[in-house]
């Protein structure tokens, strides 16, 4: 193998098959069950569509996702290690999973067989089609001839710089899940009263509450824009991402919108890519999170 390092992630990047396989990055994935008995590999054994397709028609049932395991990680890292070909894992954030553990896990137990392997698992402190920005930043910085660790040490300054903007479609998921009191008691019970979420250095905030859905998303543009706005750098550093959850349609016409926006406000940006947010997070969310995902890119 010729790559100066491999790129690993878990299934929380949420990037498209085809994607992550066309930019040579293996995606460790999570599971999801909708019985608490049988659990299926995202992407492999359940697509995306189906695992939002069964959420929108089993209302009252919530699935629940479960991380991979030392071994899937030990699977992911062997032909890599055996090449002697360094690797760089990125995890989701620790906040919300154990999956950064079980990949130390798994490299703690390769070294014993293979002392010389070469194995970083970083916390990206960050989660879903945002993860995904962040591995393709990777990619990047691998294919631009970065060596190993010039390449951990820019992902590592560039972490930080990631924010989640978004909304649900209601707050039943964020309740039932029990991770978001902060979220909860801001969009309190009032009826249609949906949430605006931060989600910054592995954890998520509370940036207000509206009455529907076309409320809460012009909310969503207008923390990207502040955020943009408080940057020192142009909008060209940044990799910025819109993510939707089981409408497709819905995520294109805000991406849509979002570019007639930003270009009306003096932004020199002609694309902005859709990704579908994945089960580990929907599980969460519910079936209709839309938002946007906006890191500095590892090279500008």
């Amino acid at each position: 193998m010729s790559e100066a390092f491999h790129i690993v992630s878990d299934g929380s990047c949420d990037l498209p098959p085809a994607l992550a396989q066309a930019r040579n990055i293996t995606v460790v994935p999570f599971y999801v069950s909708f019985d608490d008995q049988r659990y299926l590999k995202e992407n492999e054994e359940i697509s995306i569509r189906d695992f939002y397709q069964q959420m929108v028609e089993r209302k009252g049932v919530f699935p629940k996702s479960s991380m991979p395991s030392a071994s899937d990680y030990e699977a992911a890292f062997l032909p890599f290690v055996k090449a002697g070909t360094p690797v760089i894992c990125i995890c989701i954030t620790t906040k919300f999973s154990g999956s950064m553990q079980s990949a130390l896990n798994a490299r703690t137990g390769l070294l014993e067989q293979y002392p010389d392997a070469r194995i970083t698992v970083i916390d990206a402190t960050i989660n879903t089609v945002l993860q995904g920005l962040y591995v393709l930043e990777a990619a990047d910085l691998r294919d631009k001839d970065f060596d190993y660790p010039s390449a951990v040490k820019r992902l590592e300054e560039i972490k930080s710089t990631g924010r989640i903007f978004f909304t649900v479609g209601g707050m039943e998921y964020l309740r039932h899940g029990g991770r978001v009191g902060k979220v909860a008691s801001v969009a309190g019970s009032v009826l249609d009263i949906r949430p605006v979420i931060t989600l910054k250095q592995g954890e998520i905030f509370p940036s207000g509450a509206d009455r529907g859905r076309r409320r809460t998303l012009q909310k969503v543009m207008a923390l990207l824009l502040e955020y943009l706005k408080e940057s020192s750098l142009d909008i060209s550093c940044y990799s910025l991402a819109v993510g939707y959850g089981y409408d497709r349609e819905e995520g294109i016409s805000f991406r849509d919108q979002a570019l007639h926006l930003l270009q009306e406000k003096g932004y020199a940006i002609e694309e902005i890519p859709v990704y579908q947010i994945g089960a580990t997070i929907g599980v969460h969310t519910g079936p209709y999170p839309l938002g946007f995902g906006i890191i500095e890119k590892g090279i500008h």
